[in-house]
């Protein structure tokens, strides 16, 4: 409501899951959306929950005026390995059904195959793609697992006790990928890593995009519609 703010592009779920489990009691998502489409404001959504659904009364409209894409991130297509990777999550096919009925309201859909774990699930990513685009994703992105601070511990104790026989292989093709480190923050390559595995997997994304038509949709915004400074009350 400032007024000399200016609507710019704006992502809910980059940090951390726009559908948060608590967020089927707390609405706190939908009370952001419910203000934005109010003042009209454009809005990104990234998310690995079906609960999206429930906010299609909002998104809809909005997406009538162009002001909101939805992603949805899609890990494995593998039910065993989703179920010990994401154990509070949708399942792999609750989100292609999601990416579908998005799609089917009409509002802009895409897929982020994300995180891609070298040696365990990267090499599912044209499944995942195909899959998505199937069910109307209309772009798609990718990144490569990041394992900042404590969080590669927790990862290399999770790998072995559920993937014993090729823990150890996952974590070299990481090293590889992270200048044999298990994580690189460096801005740029962090989400897409470096050297000959990273390579390969970045030419495997654009041959697959492009055969499954994953690279149609802008997903442009209309930042003219904003209304949100010229509200601004006086004090009296």
């Amino acid at each position: 409501m400032a007024p000399k703010y200016k609507a710019a592009p704006m992502v809910l779920g980059i940090n951390t899951d726009a559908y948060q489990p608590v967020e089927r009691t707390e609405k706190i998502t939908r009370s952001c959306l419910e203000v934005l489409l109010d003042l009209r404001h454009p809005i990104s959504l990234i998310t690995k929950s079906a609960l999206i659904l429930r906010d299609l009364d909002l998104l809809v409209p909005m997406a009538a005026m162009k002001l909101v894409s939805v992603t949805l991130s899609v890990t494995t297509l593998d039910r065993d390995i989703a179920r010990v990777m994401e154990p509070r999550a949708a399942t792999p096919q609750r989100r292609i059904d999601t990416i579908r009925a998005v799609n089917a309201a009409g509002v802009p859909v895409g897929v982020l195959a994300a995180p891609l774990v070298p040696g365990l699930t990267c090499h599912e990513l044209e499944n995942i793609l195909k899959a998505a685009a199937e069910a109307g994703a209309g772009r798609a992105g990718y990144t490569l697992v990041r394992l900042p601070y404590e969080i590669k511990i927790l990862f290399e104790e999770w790998l072995r006790e559920h993937f014993p026989d090729r823990a150890q292989k996952v974590l070299n093709h990481i090293r590889e990928i992270r200048g044999g480190k298990l994580n690189d923050s460096a801005f740029g390559q962090r989400m897409s890593g470096t050297g000959v595995h990273a390579a390969l997997i970045a030419k495997r994304f654009d041959v697959a995009v492009r055969k499954y038509g994953l690279d149609q949709w802008t997903f442009e915004k209309d930042f003219s519609l904003f209304r949100g400074g010229d509200r601004q009350l006086s004090l009296f």
